[in-house]
Parts: C-alpha cells; sequence; structure tokens
C-alpha cells in the first residue's frame, strides 16, 4: 500500500476486502451493537464528506471541531473530514468541563483565523454547551447519536441535523481538487498533523502492535487521544483488521464480549494493556 494520505487507506481497504467489518460499536448503557463493513462505513464517510462539502460550504483545511464521544460517527466524521481536506480537531475529553474547556482544547484551530472559518459537529449531550464555546462558527451540525438514525428530539436554531440531513446526500465523494497529503488534516491536543503524517503513524503502530487481517481490536479509549485514533480508526485500516469500539463499556461484560468477537487485542482497558504501550495482544 503506497498511500500517502487517510482517505486513501479507506479507498484501498473497500477496494481490497469491501465485505469485511471494519468497526463495530458497543454502548453498553443502550445495549447497542452495530457492525460496518468497509463498504459500508465507506458509504457513510462518502455521504457525510458530500454534506460538509455541498452542504457546510467546508473547503480544504476549514476546521471542523468534533465534540463526539467514541461512536462509529464519530468515525465516520474523521475520515470525511479527511476525505474532504477538511482539518479534524476532536475535543471529546473537554465535553464536561463546559464551554470554556471546549473553547480552550480546540485553541488555535478556532482562533487563529477569520471569525467563522470553521464548523462545529456536536453529540446532542454536548450540543448546548458547544454552542456557547463556539458562537462564531459558521456551521453547527448535531447528532443523536441515535442506534435506529432518530432525528434530534429538539433542533436549536442555527443548527443542521445529521440524521435528518445525511441520507440525502451522495454515497459516493469526488473532490473537486486533489488532497495534498502534506496540508493539516488532525489538530489534536494542539498540535497539527498533516494527512502523510498520520499514514505514516498508522503504519508504524500496526507495524508495533503486530496487527494483521485476522485481528480484532477491542478499543476503551476515545478519538480525542492519539493511540485511541491509531487503534479506533487508522491502523485497523491499514493493517486489514476491525476496530472494536465502545462507550460506556460494562467492565462485567468484557469476557464475554472477547470471546463472541473473537478479540485478538485490546486498548485501553484498565489493567489490560501491555505496560510499553496502548494495545496488548491476547494469548
Amino acid at each position: 500500500m503506497t498511500t500517502s494520505d487517510p482517505a486513501g487507506l479507506l479507498r484501498h481497504r473497500v477496494a481490497a476486502d469491501p465485505a469485511r467489518p471494519l468497526v463495530t460499536f458497543y454502548d453498553d448503557a443502550t445495549g447497542e451493537r452495530i457492525e460496518l463493513s468497509a463498504r459500508t462505513f465507506d458509504n457513510w464517510v462518502a455521504k457525510t464528506a458530500n454534506l460538509l462539502v455541498d452542504g457546510l460550504a467546508a473547503e480544504p483545511g476549514t476546521p471542523v471541531v468534533l465534540v463526539l464521544p467514541p461512536h462509529w460517527q464519530t468515525a465516520v466524521w474523521l475520515m470525511a473530514c479527511w476525505t474532504a481536506g477538511a482539518v479534524a480537531v476532536p475535543v471529546w475529553d473537554a465535553a464536561g468541563g463546559g464551554p470554556a474547556a471546549l473553547a480552550e482544547a480546540a485553541g488555535p484551530a478556532v482562533t487563529g483565523g477569520d471569525s467563522g472559518d470553521y464548523i462545529v459537529v456536536a453529540a446532542e449531550e454536548a450540543l448546548a454547551d458547544a454552542l456557547a464555546a463556539f458562537p462564531d462558527a459558521a456551521e453547527v451540525v448535531g447528532l443523536s447519536l441515535h442506534s435506529l438514525g432518530g432525528p434530534l428530539a429538539a433542533v436549536p436554531g442555527g443548527v443542521t441535523d445529521y440524521a435528518a440531513e445525511v441520507r440525502g446526500y451522495g454515497d459516493r465523494f469526488a473532490a473537486a481538487t486533489p488532497i495534498n497529503p502534506d496540508e493539516p488534516a488532525l489538530v489534536m491536543t494542539k498540535i497539527t498533523y498533516s494527512g502523510a503524517e498520520l499514514v505514516r503513524e498508522a503504519r508504524a503502530a500496526a507495524a508495533k502492535w503486530e496487527l494483521d487481517v485476522q485481528d480484532r481490536l477491542l478499543v476503551d479509549m476515545p478519538f480525542v487521544t492519539w493511540d485511541g485514533l491509531l487503534a479506533g480508526l487508522l491502523a485497523p485500516l491499514i493493517s486489514g483488521s476491525s476496530a472494536i469500539i465502545q462507550r460506556n463499556p460494562d467492565e462485567a461484560r468484557r469476557e464475554r464480549r472477547i470471546a463472541l468477537e473473537n478479540v485478538t487485542a485490546v486498548a485501553g482497558a484498565a489493567g489490560w494493556n501491555d505496560a510499553s504501550g496502548s494495545v496488548r495482544r491476547l494469548p
């Protein structure tokens, strides 16, 4: 695989093995389980990228602040940003700290340019704080994260309801101009990474963790952490393995889930990680 941009990783995965599961999501608070093949995940990414560009006027380099928890839709939004050439700015860890914490976490990604040149995407539970934290956002998108794709319970003025809008967009995306992998793609903890850097780090992580197409990686980390991003999306993409993302994980269900899902490695689970890194392979 010779691609140097994150969107290229998904294209290669779809071409190589479209039907194999790429992302499985559990929410133990709701009992939800959703599994997406590479092809289905790619369709969601294309729809979301089309929404970003055609519906929200995103351009290459536009910052997109993601106030989203560990979830399959968060993975979709990350990849949609990179597909459209936008800059993903995940800030979920600050969501419990109110508007000031969110604004601080986003930092120069939203304060370094012209007022209103960024987009905010927020889970319904964090939407009010996101609106207060980013009053100059050009666009705000709210996600219900409902297991059956339901809309927001209430849609504040000026907010786009993702569930209600995204299905109307095409499941193929074609960028108007090629995406430059050397341009910024991610701002995490106020550090900027290019698309090419993300791919290099994904290759290194997949090699370090010895991931291959047989692996199923159980992940307990949010996408706002570096290892969470690698384990939950990028390393599985580049290695051909699958990620199992969890929200509100119930410790009592872990052993059964590992058996049912044929888990071969764990990331972020308290007491399970290898001392040398975030991922531990299971015997």
